[in-house]
């Protein structure tokens, strides 16, 4: 949440009040002044104190392995959305997907009510990396792992960052992949391999910048972010 919503919300100040306590140096985040009434801040990895008094936020943080057939929105008029699959006594008015996956694909989603943190995630600046587990319908070969290394480019001329591709098995008809991409456009790993004549089947995204889709977590199912992961993802708190 931002600093300066976190000092209205906990000291019910007006506007004004609360540009004056930063002004006067008031406002203290891990032991040092702030002066940045934006910086986008969670009480569980940041002290804050202001007029010595310390201030506390509330916001949640799901990871969600999500199942095909469920859009990655907060609402949908014909789909089950990602943000339904969260119990309403868990789910806050704000709480939304970070990114977005096809509603074919499977894995792991971030669902957080912390905007900021969210928007943050995905800037391009960020370079977030991405892995998804990948079943395509031909044979992959060290040709497409050069090709992926160098940049796909798509039909239309639009080229994609270098991303990483790895085989786990490859035969005709049939090969598993591990793909790790820094960027999110559109459907971008199935026109990545269309680039290459082949077809992706099934995607499932392993892991997200720190996070990693915890094994025991069951399609369908979700888990609040631990501490420690919580504290794997300060570095985005800006």
């Amino acid at each position: 949440m931002r600093l300066d919503k976190v000092i209205e919300q906990n000291l019910q100040t007006t506007r004004k009040e609360m540009k004056r306590l930063f002004l006067m140096k008031k406002v203290f985040v891990d032991g040092r002044v702030e002066l940045n009434p934006q910086r986008n801040v969670d009480s569980r990895l940041h002290k804050i104190i202001v007029s010595g008094q310390e201030l506390t936020t509330n916001h949640v943080y799901y990871l969600l392995n999500k199942p095909a057939g469920v859009v990655t929105a907060k609402k949908d008029s014909n789909f089950q959305t990602a943000t339904e699959l969260i119990a309403k006594a868990e789910r806050p008015l704000e709480l939304y997907p970070v990114g977005r996956l096809d509603r074919d694909t499977t894995g792991l989603l971030l669902l957080t009510d912390n905007g900021q943190l969210g928007y943050d995630l995905l800037q391009p600046h960020s370079k977030v990396e991405k892995t998804y587990r990948a079943v395509v319908n031909e044979q992959v070969t060290l040709a497409d792992v050069a090709a992926f290394a160098s940049g796909i480019v798509f039909h239309g001329g639009v080229r994609c960052q270098p991303a990483q591709l790895n085989i786990l098995s490859a035969e005709a008809g049939h090969s598993e992949v591990l793909l790790t991409i820094k960027e999110g456009k559109f459907h971008q790993v199935k026109k990545m391999f269309l680039a290459r004549g082949k077809k992706v089947t099934s995607l499932t995204r392993l892991t997200m910048g720190p996070l990693e889709l915890p094994q025991e977590l069951a399609e369908g199912e979700y888990r609040p972010l631990t501490l420690a992961e919580l504290q794997q993802l300060k570095t985005y708190f800006r």
